[in-house]
C-alpha cells in the first residue's frame, strides 16, 4: 500500500467523517516539502551506535555548549558511535527541555542551528519529537488562552468533576490544572506530566497539522531518527485508561506514512516506559509503525542480574526477543536522562524482587520515583540513580572491580540484537550527582550533571581515574563491536545455556559467528563451548587472546567475544 493511501486510511481511523478534510490539509503541507529518495539499502547495520546527551552536558567557558560537544565528539567518539541523540535542545520552561516553548528554535544558551548542522556533518542525528505536550509558556498556549483562530482546540479541557480514576498515571501530581482563558473563563486542562506541560488535543486537526509541520522541519534540519517522546499517552478518551489507545497507534502509523512518503530514510523510535508486551506493539506489523522501540525491560532486568549474580531471568527474557520484520529492531540501552523504569519488569520479576532492586538503588545512593494508581495509592515507577552507581556493590574490590562490573553490564547490552544506545554519563563513568538534586528538588537530576570539559579531559587522561577506566574500556568495546557483521541487528541470535553465573549468546551471519560470554558474579568461571564449536581454539575480539573451546576461563565480570580465527575482524 502506498504511503499516500496509508495516510488517508489512518486519518479516517482517527477522525472518522473529518478524515477527508484532514487529508486535504495534510497533503497541502506535504506538497511544500522537498521529497527525499531512499538512499540506504538496509536501514540498520552493526555500524549503528547511538550516543545520548543533552546539548549542554559538556561545557567550556567562552564556547557554545553545542560547539563543545562537537569538539569532544569529533576527537573522542568518531570511531565509537555513529549517531548523536540530542535530547531536547529547544527553548523550554521546565523538565530539562521536555517542556518546549518553541519547537523550531535552538535554545540560544546552548547554540544555533548552524552548530547542529556541523555536528550532523560528522554524525547522524536523532531529535526528540515532544509530541504529547507543550510548555505553558509557549506562544501556542498563549494563543489558545486568547482564543485565537487555529488555537482554540489546542488543549484538552475537562470538567473537574469528571471521573478520571481509570487513567494510567506516570506521575503523582493532579491530572488537571486550572488556567484562565479569555475573557475570564476558568478551565481545567489535561497535564499528564506537570502543570507546566500542557497536553495537546490531537482530536483537533489544527494540532495535527502543526505537529506534522514540526516533524518535517526536523527532517529538513538533518534528523535521521525521530524519537517520539511519551507517545503512549498522546490520545485521551474519558472513561478509558488513556494509554496505548488505538488512536495513539494510528498517529504513529500516520507519522510513519508521512515520513515514508517524503523522507523514507528517517526512522521513528517510540519511547514507551511500559511492560515489554505493551512496548513491542509499537512495531505494528513490522512495516507500518515504529522502526525501533526502546528496549525498556533491559536496564532493570540487567541490574537484577548483577545484583543476584544470576542470569536465569535475563536468559529467559532474552530468548524471546523478536521483532516482526527485518525493518524493525530494538534500541538497546541501559541508561538515559531518566531513571531505570520498574514498570517494564511487570510479568518478569516479582514484587519482592523489584523491592530488592529499590533497596539496592538506595543503598548505592539513589532513590525511587512513584506513580499514582487509580485507587489513589502510589507504586514505584523508576529508580533514580546513575547506571554506573547501580552497578556498585559494597565490599567488592573498590574502583577497579566496580568499573569491570559496570563494563560487563554494558557488554551484555552490546551483544543483544538491536542498535545500542549509550548515555553520556555511562560512557564517561559519571557517579550520582546528589548536589544536583538539592539544587533542583528533582530526583531525576541525579544523572544529569553538567561537566566542565577541561576537568573532564584531565580525568580521562589520567589512566588511574575511574572515569578513564570506564571510558577507555567502553570505547574499546564500541569500536570493536562496530566492525563485526555478526552484531548486525538482524543477525541470528541464540541464548546459550551456560549456567546461572554466565550470560552467553551466539550471534551469526554468513560472514561470521561470535560467541559473546560475560561472567556476572564476583567468582571466576570456566565454561566449555565444545557442544557449540567444532574447532579447538577461539580468539577473543576484545583482547586478542586465544582460548581452548573446551575450557574457557573467565575472571570475575569478564567479557569475551569469541570467534574462530578465520572470523576475526
Amino acid at each position: 500500500m502506498s504511503p499516500k493511501l496509508r495516510i488517508e486510511r489512518q486519518l479516517h481511523r482517527i477522525y472518522g467523517d473529518r478524515g477527508a478534510s484532514a487529508f486535504e490539509r495534510l497533503m497541502a503541507i506535504l506538497t511544500r516539502f522537498e521529497v527525499k529518495a531512499r538512499s540506504k539499502i538496509a536501514r540498520f547495520s552493526e555500524n549503528d551506535i547511538v550516543f545520548i546527551t543533552y546539548g549542554n552536558t559538556l561545557r567550556c567557558s567562552g564556547e557554545r555548549p553545542l560547539q563543545t560537544l562537537h569538539r569532544f565528539a569529533a576527537v573522542n567518539l568518531k570511531s565509537a558511535v555513529s549517531t548523536i541523540h540530542l535530547l531536547p535542545f529547544f527553548p523550554f520552561s521546565s523538565d530539562d527541555g521536555f517542556s518546549v516553548i518553541d519547537y523550531e528554535r535552538v535554545d540560544p544558551s546552548i547554540g544555533m542551528w548552524e552548530d547542529i548542522s556541523r555536528l550532523g556533518g560528522d554524525f547522524d542525528l536523532m531529535f526528540d519529537f515532544v509530541l504529547n505536550h507543550i510548555s505553558a509558556q509557549s506562544p501556542w498556549f498563549d494563543n489558545y488562552l486568547k482564543g485565537l483562530d487555529g488555537y482554540r482546540e489546542l488543549a484538552i479541557e475537562v470538567d473537574p468533576q469528571t471521573d478520571l480514576s481509570a487513567v494510567v498515571r506516570p506521575r503523582t501530581h493532579p491530572l488537571l490544572t486550572p488556567y484562565t482563558k479569555f475573557p475570564d473563563r476558568k478551565v481545567f486542562l489535561w497535564t499528564t506530566f506537570s502543570a507546566d506541560q500542557i497536553d495537546l488535543k490531537y482530536n483537533s486537526i489544527d494540532v495535527l497539522c502543526r505537529m506534522v509541520d514540526v516533524l518535517l522541519s526536523y527532517v529538513g534540519k538533518g534528523a535521521r531518527f525521530i524519537r517520539m517522546d511519551a507517545v503512549a499517552y498522546v490520545w485521551k478518551e474519558v472513561g478509558t485508561d488513556c494509554i496505548h489507545r488505538p488512536q495513539a497507534h494510528a498517529l504513529v502509523k500516520l507519522f510513519r506514512a508521512v515520513l515514508d512518503m517524503v523522507a523514507p530514510d528517517v526512522a521513528i523510535i517510540t519511547e514507551t516506559n511500559v511492560p515489554h508486551d505493551e512496548n513491542i506493539r509499537y512495531f505494528g506489523n513490522g512495516f507500518d509503525e515504529a522502526q525501533m522501540v526502546y528496549n525498556f525491560s533491559l536496564p532493570p532486568l540487567l541490574a537484577h542480574t548483577f545484583l543476584t549474580s544470576n542470569t536465569d531471568y535475563l536468559c529467559r527474557w532474552a530468548s524471546q526477543l523478536a521483532t516482526p520484520s527485518s525493518e524493525t529492531t530494538f534500541l538497546n540501552f541501559t541508561a538515559s536522562h531518566d531513571g531505570i523504569g520498574t514498570r517494564p519488569l511487570e510479568g518478569i520479576l516479582s514484587e519482592a524482587q523489584i523491592q530488592d532492586l529499590i533497596q539496592h538503588a538506595r543503598h548505592c545512593g539513589g532513590d525511587v520515583s512513584s506513580k499514582r494508581n487509580s485507587d489513589g495509592s502510589r507504586s514505584p515507577y523508576e529508580l533514580n540513580i546513575t547506571y554506573v552507581d547501580m552497578m556498585g556493590r559494597a565490599g567488592q574490590g573498590g574502583t577497579l572491580i566496580h568499573a569491570q562490573r559496570f563494563l560487563a553490564s554494558q557488554a551484555i547490552a552490546l551483544s543483544l540484537p538491536g542498535v545500542p544506545a549509550v548515555y553520556v554519563h555511562s560512557l564517561l563513568g559519571s557517579r550520582n550527582w546528589n548536589e544536583g538534586i538539592l539544587q533542583t528538588g528533582r530526583l531525576r537530576t541525579i544523572n544529569r550533571q553538567p561537566l566542565d570539559i577541561d576537568r573532564l579531559q584531565r580525568e580521562l587522561d589520567d589512566s588511574s581515574s575511574f572515569r578513564s577506566m570506564v571510558f577507555r574500556g567502553y570505547s574499546d568495546l564500541l569500536r570493536t563491536r562496530r566492525k563485526q557483521p555478526a552484531f548486525h541487528p538482524n543477525a541470528v541470535f541464540e541464548v546459550l545455556e551456560l549456567g546461572s553465573g554466565l550470560f552467553g549468546v551466539r550471534r551469526s551471519c554468513e560472514a561470521q559467528t561470535i560467541y559473546a560470554l560475560t561472567a556476572v558474579s564476583e567468582h571466576g568461571q570456566t565454561v566449555s563451548l565444545s557442544g557449540y564449536v567444532p574447532q579447538d581454539v577461539l580468539t577473543d575480539l576484545v583482547t586478542g587472546r586465544a582460548y581452548p573451546a573446551n575450557a574457557i576461563a573467565l575472571a570475575p565480570y569478564q567479557t569475551v567475544w569469541l570467534v574462530l580465527p578465520s572470523n576475526q575482524r
